[in-house]
């Protein structure tokens, strides 16, 4: 019997390639991955086709590349990086392609890797918080929880993701040394919860979604391998890096004031996921993560493998 075929869209970034693994990995699970990227000659997607990833080539800019790449799939996973380019208008318009190319060629299961949006919790006239961009508090939060609506009628998944450690080795978020020689870990959540995650935990994740078939189409279902605080992910930060670990909780307007590109748009997001912890924890369950994911991974699991690679100099 033939595979089902998976179109993962974003396929050698860190959610994408999460599933592309995942699948590859199970030889035996009945799905194959057809790993979409822009490049199919760089080197994260050779090493996607040496794994046995079908890999094939597509813009989420070009809504024909990518009904010619999804063709023949049964299922599609659809993610958007708002971080390329820092446009709300142009995540939503890929979205809507990922959505409109799923739909041409009869998709039998689609997940659409999405965020809450603020506004539902934090109105524009609530001035706890600026407005950005003249509609949105958290911009890369909320265009995507504008684009669900173009995967009405598809037999979608709605997969509410979390803060991922791999920021950590990424996103210039590891523990920073200062002059007095001491560790600190900048986190600007005061004593509050954050659902957090390994990458590769997404992918596992939406491969335990995609092979319980029709069970989760026309559901919002949100993952999470812990629920930590800064206190919390500075004591195993500590334990895996032998040395002590100082959470440091910045005001959300001095974050916001940092100056790199986006910091406005986190530092919304870190008093967004403050401000409303209650909501945001529970919208994504460790428990129901762990019942797709029997690997989930703990933030010390994840350490114990990563932790060298963080930079913290």
């Amino acid at each position: 019997m033939s595979k089902k075929i998976i179109a993962v869209v974003g396929a050698t970034g860190s959610q994408g390639g999460g599933l592309v693994r995942a699948i590859c990995e199970d030889a035996g699970g009945g799905f194959a991955a057809r790993a979409i990227t822009r490049s199919t000659d760089s080197d994260k997607a050779r090493a996607l086709a040496a794994m046995g990833a079908e890999v094939v080539a597509a813009n989420v800019d070009d809504e024909a590349s990518l009904r010619r790449a999804f063709e023949g799939a049964h299922g599609v996973y659809g993610v958007t990086f708002f971080w390329d380019h820092f446009s709300p208008e142009r995540e939503k318009a890929q979205a809507s392609a990922i959505a409109a190319a799923s739909r041409a060629v009869g998709a039998r299961h689609v997940i659409w890797s999405t965020l809450d949006d603020s506004r539902q919790y934090i109105p524009l006239d609530d001035t706890r918080m600026p407005t950005l961009m003249g509609r949105y508090k958290v911009p890369h939060f909320d265009a995507k929880a504008e684009a669900d609506a173009y995967f009405a009628g598809l037999p979608v998944t709605y997969l509410l993701t979390s803060f991922y450690w791999d920021n950590l080795i990424h996103f210039g978020m590891a523990p920073r040394r200062g002059e007095d020689g001491r560790l600190t870990f900048t986190l600007p959540m005061g004593d509050r919860k954050l659902p957090q995650i390994a990458a590769a935990d997404i992918g596992r994740c939406a491969y335990g979604i995609f092979q319980r078939g029709e069970e989760f189409t026309g559901k919002r279902v949100g993952i999470a391998g812990e629920h930590l605080t800064g206190a919390e992910m500075c004591a195993r930060l500590g334990r895996a890096l032998g040395e002590t670990v100082t959470h440091v909780s910045p005001p959300f307007d001095v974050y916001r004031g940092l100056g790199f590109p986006g910091a406005d748009d986190l530092g919304n997001m870190f008093q967004f996921n403050h401000d409303c912890a209650d909501a945001f924890c529970a919208a994504r369950s460790v428990e129901f993560s762990r019942t797709v994911n029997p690997r989930l991974q703990t933030f010390e699991q994840w350490l114990r493998t990563n932790a060298s690679r963080m930079a913290t100099g």
